[in-house]
C-alpha cells in the first residue's frame, strides 16, 4: 500500500495526526528532500529505508515504490504543504492506477494556510474579500492562457502566488496589467512556520525590490489583495442582531 502523506508546510508539528501514524508505520519513505522538514523523519521506526525524491526521476521514484509493493511493504510518498496543491500527484497516481498498485491520500496544511496564519490575517473577510485565487506565475512550467496572472488579477480578489518568488518583475507587470493598483498590500512570506520563516510586507509595485532587499528568491509565497487591507466590517456570525441556527437575535 502506497500513503500519500501532506508533510504540512513546514514545522513538523503541523503534519496531521494520521500523516505522523503512517510515517512511524512505514518501511520505505519516499520524500521531496528540498521542501520537507527533515525532522519528520524522526518518526519513522529505525529500518525505514529513505529516498529523496528530489534527486530522483518519475520512472525512479515509481520503481522504487513498485519494489515494495512486491516485498509486501508499505510506501509513504512524502509531499510538502497538501499534495493537491502543486504537488504533481496527478502523474504518480496513473502511474500507480496502472500497475495496480493501492494508495489512498491524506491531506496536509496547505502552505497558503501557513502564509495566512504567518500574516495573522483572514483570507474571507465580510465586505473585504470573500475569494481567494491559489495560482502561479508562469516560468518553465505554462499556465493554460485562460488563467494568465492579468486575466486572474482583473477580479481584485485576493491572490495567493506559488512557485513564483523568482518572477516577481513578472509579476508585478501582470497584476497591474490586469488592474490591480501598484499600491495593493502584498507580502512575501518565506518558508511559512519554518524556524528561518520570514515575512516583507510590502505592495504589488514593490514586490521584487523587498524579494531582493531580503534575499528571497524561492521557497516563499506571494499574498496580493483586499485580505491584507484594513477592515473594520463584522460578520454574522456573532452579531446578536442576526439570528441563526442555533441562536436567536438578543437585540
Amino acid at each position: 500500500m502506497v500513503h500519500i502523506v501532506g508533510a504540512g508546510c513546514g514545522a513538523a508539528d503541523l503534519i496531521t495526526l494520521r500523516g505522523k501514524r503512517l510515517i512511524e508505520e512505514a518501511d520505505v519513505i519516499v520524500y521531496a528532500g528540498s521542501l520537507v522538514n527533515p525532522d519528520l523523519l524522526a518518526y519513522a521506526k529505525p529500518d525505514c529505508a529513505f529516498y529523496d525524491s528530489a534527486k530522483m526521476t518519475l520512472g525512479e521514484t515509481t520503481a522504487v515504490i513498485e519494489a515494495a509493493e512486491r516485498a509486501g511493504k508499505t510506501t509513504v510518498r512524502l509531499h510538502s504543504g497538501d499534495p493537491s496543491l502543486y504537488g504533481a500527484i496527478a502523474e504518480q497516481m496513473r502511474e500507480f492506477d496502472r500497475l495496480g498498485i493501492p494508495y489512498d491520500v491524506t491531506p496536509g496544511v496547505s502552505a497558503f494556510s501557513g502564509a495566512a496564519a504567518a500574516l495573522k490575517i483572514e483570507y474571507t473577510q465580510p465586505e473585504l474579500s470573500q475569494t481567494v485565487i491559489i495560482t502561479r506565475a508562469a516560468g518553465k512550467t505554462p499556465v493554460p492562457e485562460s488563467e494568465s496572472l492579468s486575466s486572474l488579477a482583473a477580479h481584485g480578489t485576493t491572490m495567493v502566488l506559488f512557485l513564483s518568488a523568482g518572477l516577481l518583475r513578472k509579476v508585478t507587470e501582470e497584476l497591474t496589467a490586469g488592474g490591480m493598483s501598484p499600491d495593493t498590500p502584498a507580502a512575501i512570506v518565506y518558508k511559512a512556520s519554518w524556524p528561518d520563516e520570514k515575512i516583507c510586507r510590502c505592495t504589488v509595485g514593490t514586490l521584487e525590490e523587498t524579494a531582493a532587499a531580503n534575499g528571497i528568491s524561492k521557497t516563499a509565497l506571494i499574498v496580493a489583495g483586499p485580505a491584507l487591507g484594513e477592515n473594520t466590517a463584522r460578520s454574522k456570525l456573532y452579531d446578536p442582531a442576526f439570528e441563526t441556527g442555533p441562536r436567536e437575535k438578543s437585540l
